[in-house]
């Protein structure tokens, strides 16, 4: 008798359930919570560094020709937000989203990530306006072969609407729904290898920024797998920390902290140092760079004591503070060996390590050692 092998790509039924999603509505015309409103429109240009005036300032948006103070074009999106307590509490019936979604995961597209959003606005919004929202979804593509596993990338129109049913924003946005991939199995290397990609492709090592001499790393043997013995079940593997988002701009910065050195991005053209990493110098618009090597000093700019939501791979209650640098610049880092009662603002730190598992290692800062009276 001869095993069937059952195959588990999605069929041409299955193509035509998704086809027949083009052009349907995910979400029906949802108004925004509140109307646009000047403090909203304040926290928000506080939030982004936003210094115009027309967003305000009533006599400046005047000068311009405005009637009055104007919202940020790309807060459009805000005002239709539904909140945290509807995302955490929905409410009761499903939609249109529920059922793409359960349709994907049907045919093993079970992940997410968000690949591009773009708005065309055709009106300024004022206080007093009222948004409402609508989604549709424009097209679903064919399987796609990407570096995060093999999925379709979906495309929904937003139609943002004013309280006289005006179109006054859209929104394409298009996410790719995938199967995880599974990297192929390492091999033992004698000197620092490349970090598969999430679609299981080997990157070459990124060529390093000009900056202080490498440190050189021990060299690792690797154990033999012990023979398997008699007795109880084994442990659980540890839970891992979630991985890093890391990409052109920033992998210097972990590879660098795989070697026990914090790197800072420099800029070329003006010398200034920026963090978290980019592209471009936000001093010059220059896209030239290289980093420095942080001397590991610095004090407690902010904190906070995270007790929920609870994640296996970390100790409750987690200290999380913005730590500024002796360079200047600031970073987002765990602290260690203080308790969270003896935090202050202030707090002189040094830089230590974490080496949280074999492929991730993170910088961390505890208290500085002070000097005995």
């Amino acid at each position: 008798m001869t095993g069937q092998q059952h195959d588990t790509t999605p069929g041409h039924a299955y193509e035509e359930r998704l086809r027949a999603f083009a052009g349907r509505e995910l979400r029906a015309v949802t108004p925004a919570q509140d109307p646009v409103n000047q403090p909203m429109i304040r926290h928000w240009a506080e939030a982004m560094g936003d210094t115009n005036p027309v967003y305000t300032d009533a006599e400046a948006a005047r000068a311009t020709g405005r009637a009055g103070v104007v919202a940020p074009a790309s807060m459009v999106q805000a005002w239709t937000m539904r909140g945290y307590a509807a995302t955490v509490a929905p409410t009761a019936g499903r939609d249109g989203v529920d059922e793409l979604v359960d349709l994907l995961d049907e045919g093993g597209y079970t992940s997410v990530v968000a690949t591009d959003s773009e708005f065309t606005f055709l009106r300024e919004l004022s206080p007093g306006d009222h948004v409402a929202v609508r989604e549709t979804v424009e097209s679903i593509s064919p399987e796609k072969r990407t570096g995060l596993g093999t999925g379709r990338f979906v495309t929904t129109l937003k139609t943002y609407t004013d309280q006289h049913g005006e179109t006054v924003a859209t929104q394409r946005w298009r996410t790719l729904r995938f199967r995880p991939a599974s990297g192929p199995a390492r091999k033992p290397a004698s000197g620092p290898t490349a970090k598969p990609e999430p679609g299981g492709t080997a990157k070459p090592p990124a060529k390093e920024h000009p900056g202080p001499t490498a440190k050189p790393e021990p060299a690792r043997t690797a154990k033999p797998a012990p023979e398997p013995t008699a007795g109880p079940d084994p442990a659980p593997a540890p839970v891992l920390r979630p991985r890093p988002a890391v990409n052109r701009d920033n992998a210097f910065f972990f590879d660098g902290a795989k070697r026990h050195r914090l790197l800072i991005q420099r800029c070329a053209a003006c010398s200034a140092l920026r963090h978290p990493p980019g592209p471009c110098c936000p001093q010059c618009n220059s896209l030239e760079w290289d980093t420095v090597e942080s001397v590991g000093l610095g004090h407690v700019y902010s904190f906070v004591v995270n007790h929920h939501p609870r994640h296996p791979a970390f100790d409750f209650p987690l200290v999380v503070a913005v730590v500024e640098l002796a360079e200047g610049t600031r970073l987002i880092t765990n602290l260690t060996g203080v308790a969270p009662e003896d935090v202050a603002i202030g707090m002189p730190v040094v830089l230590d390590w974490l080496d949280a598992d074999p492929d991730l290692t993170l910088p961390v800062f505890r208290p500085a050692p002070t000097e005995a009276p």
